[in-house]
């Protein structure tokens, strides 16, 4: 379990051929073999360390379904480690397992703050409230905007500063986890995610709206 609060960001040294390399150092301060480490909100275990940095297995799946797939040697991620039990919750019930992955539409100034936008597909949106927590790149923040085709969230200074989000740019993907309590209360209530709107209705509605702006 993590609670979204990154500790550091990590440099990729290599990434494929089944494993994922990253540079470190506050997230293996008390780490050993077979512990958990959250790369941009991915559950991964550590298979080997250096006292630089580790080393994880990482699927073809895992590549495929979030944005680990498309790192690079040298790319910031960034890093958790799993919560300590005498810790405290900064951030809310984190999982590491990612839902889906949204793309960042654009972000714009607001005083010291900075608005990102992000689509998603409809089964990831669905479950994402207003003033709810959501998990981008592994970060734990508050859901201040959601429409029927996009969400938003509004990133204080310091969360800029000490995680990858305001790096990135329009038609980057980020990789999203919903709120673990939603997720059970949907499945308990047999609540099925809407697929009737066709993809081409959302990015109409997405188009219209960025061209207001």
């Amino acid at each position: 379990m993590f609670t979204g609060i990154i500790e550091e960001v990590g440099k990729v040294e290599s990434v494929g051929a089944g494993c994922i390399k990253v540079k470190a150092k506050t997230v293996l301060e008390g780490t050993k073999i077979g512990d958990s480490i959250a790369v941009n909100g991915v559950c991964l275990t550590v298979t080997s360390m250096t006292s630089e940095g580790f080393t994880a297995d990482v699927m073809n799946e895992t590549l495929n379904r979030t944005n680990l797939g498309a790192l690079k040697k040298g790319s910031g991620v960034n890093l958790e480690r799993a919560m300590a039990a005498d810790g405290r919750f900064g951030g809310h019930i984190v999982s590491g397992h990612v839902d889906g992955t949204g793309k960042i539409q654009k972000m714009t100034d607001d005083g010291n703050a900075v608005w990102v936008y992000i689509t998603c597909a409809q089964d990831v949106l669905s479950l994402i409230i207003e003033k709810g927590s959501i998990t981008i790149d592994g970060i734990s923040l508050t859901v201040a905007k959601i429409t029927d085709s996009y969400f938003a969230v509004s990133v204080i200074p310091h969360t800029g500063e000490e995680t990858t989000l305001l790096s990135k740019r329009a038609g980057d993907a980020v990789n999203l986890e919903n709120d673990i309590i939603g997720k059970y209360v949907k499945k308990l209530m047999g609540i099925s995610t809407e697929k009737s709107r066709s993809q081409e209705v959302v990015d109409s509605k997405l188009m219209d709206w960025l061209s207001l702006e």
